[in-house]
């Protein structure tokens, strides 16, 4: 029967024979990927560990709490010392991004994945730093180089550099010893042919960019992405994104990893620009970060599905039912694959529409919410399996406003399913009763 359902829909059909090859492509691009892992498996930790200290420095005095308040007073006039773990931590996100971006190409690429981050890293830093004495420049002013304002160029500096050291060890281009010589001494000087290019390549463009604009390459970089970065921040960027993800998940592909490939450094620009504010007592410029969709459009997974399980779980259908009891725990966590692929979702006319209505629906009402400034704008990434309420109490450095706009979302996704729910159960009851005779 679902066969016959999609075959007899022209645009479904339209889309898995035209556009899901397009979009499977892109999922699977392999320095998309890169990229993704270099933020989810390299950046995550450091931007955790920071987070904890941004916390501590600046607590949720918004909740009026006495002990909370009493902390705030007591932590004044070593703010700047609470802060360091945090400065330094968010400051060196971009660096850990080169790393790896480098370190995931070269895994994939069967090449040596530890040198490899470390001369995109050396590389990076190179092009970070003004083009002068190097000991007349202070730490501290190329630091949000290193973190959120050097994205852009940890990234191409990541991937521009495992391509030149699959070259050089393709064609044999390295420095090779004799098989007596320890592994450890051998990787050393396989590695120095390309590390010496890539240095050498980094220090020449940063030499460029310097004595014609008198500015660093990251600085160069963040100037040209500048309108980009702004367009990223707006509704019509947010709006688009949600529905790109709900239409990529309705046709089986994971909506989330395609758009976070391509849109990853822009959310987290703006989120390290958030956190930055937030420890300086200033005005929080960011909207559209990771936690926007991670923390509070994506509630028991993609496409707000939380109140489509609890109505399932209540369904007086078997297999809705059994789907429901199957769903809830990883719905907890934010894991809906159960309920995107048994219920089904995906390839599922009835289901699909709300899946695409709501996550829209819940977006334009945090956007305002945030550009009102009604709840506090995110100031942390967190791992996307915490739990909702925890995750925007936290995410927001303690705003329980955030878990109200959560509840919110969540009551407006279930309208929206709701009737939708009931067409397919309906259909579905019929289905039963028709098998049971």
């Amino acid at each position: 029967m679902d066969g016959d359902r999609f075959s007899n829909n022209r645009f479904l059909k339209w889309m898995e024979d035209s556009l899901m090859p397009v979009l499977a492509n892109i999922a699977q691009n392999v320095y998309l990927q890169a990229i993704r892992d270099a933020f989810s498996s390299f950046a995550l930790p450091v931007i955790l560990t920071g987070a904890v200290f941004l916390i501590i420095a600046n607590p949720p005095t918004g909740l009026n709490w006495a002990p909370i308040n009493a902390w705030a007073n007591a932590i004044k006039p070593i703010m700047g010392q609470i802060s360091i773990p945090f400065n330094l931590t968010f400051g060196i996100m971009a660096l850990m991004v080169a790393f790896g971006t480098a370190y995931s190409l070269a895994a994939r690429w069967d090449l040596d994945e530890p040198m490899t981050g470390i001369t995109s890293m050396l590389a990076f830093l190179i092009t970070s730093f003004p083009a002068e004495d190097v000991t007349k420049v202070s730490f501290g002013d190329i630091l949000n180089y290193l973190g959120g304002q050097g994205l852009f160029v940890a990234i191409i500096i990541g991937i521009v550099t495992a391509i030149i050291v699959r070259f050089f060890n393709k064609k044999g281009l390295v420095i090779k010893m004799p098989e007596q010589v320890p592994p450890y001494v051998v990787r050393s000087f396989i590695a120095l042919v390309p590390m010496f290019v890539m240095i050498v390549l980094a220090w020449g463009c940063e030499w460029i960019v310097w004595a014609n604009y008198h500015i660093t390459l990251p600085q160069l970089i963040i100037n040209l992405f500048k309108p980009l970065v702004a367009a990223s921040n707006s509704y019509p960027a947010a709006l688009a994104e949600i529905i790109l993800m709900m239409i990529l998940w309705s046709v089986g592909i994971h909506g989330m990893n395609v758009v976070s490939s391509i849109a990853y450094p822009f959310w987290m620009s703006q989120l390290a620009a958030n956190a930055q504010a937030a420890a300086a007592g200033t005005q929080l410029p960011g909207i559209v970060t990771e936690p926007f969709f991670h923390v509070f459009s994506h509630l028991g997974g993609s496409g707000v599905t939380w109140p489509l399980v609890l109505m399932f779980l209540l369904s007086s259908s078997v297999q809705l039912k059994t789907m429901g009891k199957a769903s809830i725990v990883p719905a907890v966590f934010n894991i809906n694959e159960p309920m995107i692929f048994g219920a089904p979702i995906v390839l599922n006319p009835i289901l699909m529409i709300p899946f695409m209505i709501a996550p829209a629906a819940v977006v334009t009402i945090n956007y305002i919410a945030f550009a009102t400034n009604i709840v506090a704008r995110p100031i942390l990434q967190l791992p996307f399996t915490v739990p909702v309420f925890f995750s925007g109490f936290i995410s927001s450095g303690g705003d329980w406003k955030a878990m109200i706009l959560q509840l919110v979302d969540m009551a407006v996704a279930g309208l929206i399913y709701y009737p939708f729910f009931k067409m397919y159960e309906s259909q579905l009851l019929k289905e039963e009763k028709t098998t049971d005779k």
